[in-house]
């Protein structure tokens, strides 16, 4: 078990970070006031598959309470999630952090820069958590929207190689990620906004959460669409380059026609040709066959199709 923020004792508030769930249970039953908490935390933790942001009140104003993380790896443009799982207790603050994101951490270090109201101090933690969770949300949002930015230079290049078509669905793959992650987000604050007005008036940080949340996820949707949009010019600019590669294809073949055409018939030995008695009869054809294809070439030029 790791202590990652010691308040000051005579605040009596507590706040302990373990290394996973397990151990969070442990600290729970250890420091808990009442086995109530313990169970409401047992039945929090028993869940399947991926943990989904979630807030439950329990008795003497307890909250549990699980958030989700997201961090962004600029190397790979992959976007890792993660969670935090807590209980809020009066005096008492247990926390623990699977993934990388490094909330807890940062929330500690910004605790020791700014102690909270020793009247408040369980919901300063949560309060600062929180703010330091929907940071790293928009940090990771505008990582994204650089990522976004990068792939849009390379559609609308001259030299877009082959690969957009994956850059542009990893990147599509990776803001769904993020966004099933803080989904849910939306959904469980106004659990916690219950919380929070039950003891008094709308606190200030909770409505800074709601509104980084929504702000992010307006952002992420719009970096979807763009996502979109550049998809659909992509697949345009590769149509009309395959108009363009058909047209010079058929103009070429249009120039070889003509003289196959005068050999095949030339290459039919008829008796009666007046051209094969004269002297100048067959560089008179060479020259009529390479006029033809010059006449082809200037008429698709013109057109644009060469």
């Amino acid at each position: 078990m790791l202590d990652l923020a010691a308040l000051p004792t005579d605040v009596r508030t507590t706040w302990v970070v373990t290394d996973d769930e397990a151990g969070l249970l442990t600290a729970t039953r250890a420091l808990a006031p009442d086995d109530r908490t313990v169970h409401l935390l047992g039945r929090h933790l028993h869940r399947e598959g991926r943990p989904r942001a979630k807030v439950v009140r329990g008795h003497d104003d307890a909250i549990v309470l699980t958030a989700p993380t997201v961090s962004f790896v600029d190397r790979t443009a992959d976007v890792h999630t993660g969670w935090i799982t807590g209980v809020v207790h009066p005096g008492l603050v247990l926390m623990t952090e699977q993934g990388d994101a490094g909330v807890l951490a940062a929330a500690a270090e910004r605790l020791e820069d700014d102690l909270p109201d020793p009247d408040d101090c369980e919901h300063a933690v949560l309060a600062t958590v929180l703010l330091t969770l929907t940071q790293a949300a928009g940090d990771v949002e505008a990582e994204i929207g650089d990522a976004v930015a990068r792939v849009e230079r390379t559609v609308f290049s001259q030299h877009a190689h082959r690969d957009v078509l994956a850059d542009l669905y990893d990147l599509k793959r990776e803001i769904a990620e993020a966004r099933r992650a803080l989904g849910p987000v939306a959904t469980a604050l106004p659990e916690l906004v219950g919380a929070a007005e039950a003891h008094a008036r709308r606190p200030e940080w909770l409505r800074r959460v709601e509104a980084a949340v929504d702000r992010i996820d307006r952002h992420l949707d719009a970096h979807d669409a763009l996502l979109g949009d550049m998809l659909a010019v992509h697949l345009a600019q590769v149509s009309v380059q395959q108009n363009e590669d058909m047209r010079k294809i058929s103009a070429w073949a249009a120039m070889i026609t003509v003289p196959t055409l005068v050999a095949g018939i030339y290459g039919m030995n008829f008796r009666h040709m007046p051209e094969l008695g004269w002297t100048f009869g067959y560089p008179l054809v060479l020259l009529a066959m390479a006029g033809a294809c010059v006449a082809l070439w200037r008429a698709f030029r013109r057109s644009g199709w060469l």
